[in-house]
């Protein structure tokens, strides 16, 4: 998807990031800018997709919908801790 680039970042770094940014981008036929975008977005999808998606073999999924199928387990020490109601008035 390309989208009119509006937005701008400022990063701190020292001469010696900046060079190794700068060769690895030259590697990569990129510029600074570029190269840093990319990667940074692709280190935040990595992140993003550890924190939103479960991935499963099709045994292991058929029996987590069978778990999700079940009815909820009787817990009598929570429920009785329930009914005493909030310590929050």
């Amino acid at each position: 998807m390309q989208t009119q680039k509006a937005e701008q970042l400022h990063i701190r770094t020292s001469q010696f990031q900046k060079s190794k940014l700068a060769e690895a981008a030259r590697v990569k036929n990129m510029n600074v800018s570029q190269f840093v975008l990319q990667a940074s977005l692709e280190a935040a999808d990595t992140i993003l997709a550890d924190q939103t998606r479960i991935v499963l073999s099709q045994d292991a999924f058929a029996e987590f919908c069978r778990l999700l199928d079940e009815p909820p387990a009787v817990l009598p020490k929570l429920k009785e801790q329930l009914a005493k109601g909030t310590v929050f008035k």
